[in-house]
């Protein structure tokens, strides 16, 4: 019988084979083509499932192997967005990327993931999650030279999401998490109207509605970022409040290895907490000691049933060895403090 409390789960991404993107790469180029690009990811979702449930995860993932970016692949998919001729913008005023630019309104053609997502269904009965970009952190990642205006893109990008969403409810998705890493970044903006256009993107759902923010996939940016956060980084100090009192079920956050103080978690209420256990930045596997320390840290300030073991953030990254090895570490570092628990 599945454990009622300290379900593990990964954030989102797990690495690609080698035949089918270049490995520990960001936007990675598809290496092959046609139908034989569709066979390769339906081939790498089974293999990523297979990892998932060797190590025993519980809330499994496609691992994005159907993307090439969290972000871009869902926007490539949309109208009103030139990719031919992009602009160098500044990524959560951290590093520089060219982007697409935005030079009409925004619509959806078609349904992006829904195959996908059927596919991912069929494969596993297990509960399973699907991630989204957020609506924020859209914005954040192409040239707005239509709108002119970070909000006004941000609701449109939320109603699209929102119909994405939907569509995925239906399908039997247990839990549609949106990515708004965004939100570490722009609190004003977080406050003002991000929290809002979140909540747009998940209206309607019956489904476990989640949002992952974290500090970053393990690339030199965002590591050499941290870096000058200084001995507490209290970003999340300024979003629990706001998505303590929004309607988004659960939150997943960054724990491992990380200077964030854990009595923030206590600022969002009664959510779900994804803790992130698992160091995304290294190749080194941790120990389930390791995993099992942040987490009793983490049941300081959350309930076990409330509790879900995570990655910090996705594992694309890193190599297909560590990754796997880290799977294993959290779920039997969670059994560690289930049992301890006497759960």
């Amino acid at each position: 019988m599945r454990p009622l409390s300290l379900q593990t789960t990964i954030a989102g991404s797990l690495p690609k084979p080698s035949w089918l993107a270049t490995p520990k790469q960001l936007w990675a180029p598809w290496l092959l083509e046609g139908e034989q690009l569709e066979e390769g990811m339906r081939d790498a979702v089974r293999l990523v499932l297979f990892d998932q449930e060797r190590a025993g995860i519980d809330i499994l993932s496609d691992g994005e192997q159907t993307r090439r970016h969290f972000v871009t692949t869902f926007i490539e998919n949309l109208e009103g967005i030139d990719f031919e001729h992009k602009r160098t913008v500044r990524i959560r005023d951290r590093y520089d990327a060219e982007v697409p630019v935005v030079v009409g309104p925004v619509a959806r053609r078609k349904p992006v993931f829904r195959e996908h997502a059927r596919f991912l269904r069929a494969q596993t009965r297990k509960r399973i999650k699907f991630t989204l970009p957020g609506p924020m952190t859209m914005v954040d990642t192409l040239f707005d030279g239509y709108y002119r205006s970070r909000e006004t893109l941000a609701r449109q990008f939320a109603a699209i999401l929102n119909e994405e969403a939907r569509e995925l409810d239906a399908l039997g998705i247990d839990v549609v998490q949106f990515d708004e890493p965004a939100f570490n970044v722009f609190m004003d903006e977080v406050r003002d109207w991000g929290v809002a256009t979140l909540e747009i993107a998940a209206a309607g759902l019956k489904c476990k509605t989640a949002t992952h923010i974290c500090y970053g996939y393990g690339i030199k940016a965002n590591i050499d970022w941290k870096k000058g956060l200084g001995s507490e980084w209290r970003q999340y100090e300024a979003t629990f409040p706001l998505l303590a009192r929004s309607k988004i079920d659960q939150v997943s956050l960054e724990c491992a290895n990380s200077n964030v103080p854990l009595e923030l978690i206590a600022l969002l209420g009664g959510k779900d907490i994804m803790a992130g256990a698992i160091d995304v930045t290294t190749e080194q596997v941790e120990t389930p000691e390791q995993v099992a320390q942040v987490l009793r840290q983490v049941l300081k300030f959350v309930a076990p049933e409330k509790l879900f073991p995570c990655t910090n953030c996705g594992l694309v990254p890193l190599s297909r060895e560590a990754a796997r090895g880290k799977l294993h570490a959290l779920v039997q570092g969670a059994a560690l403090v289930r049992g301890e628990l006497g759960l």
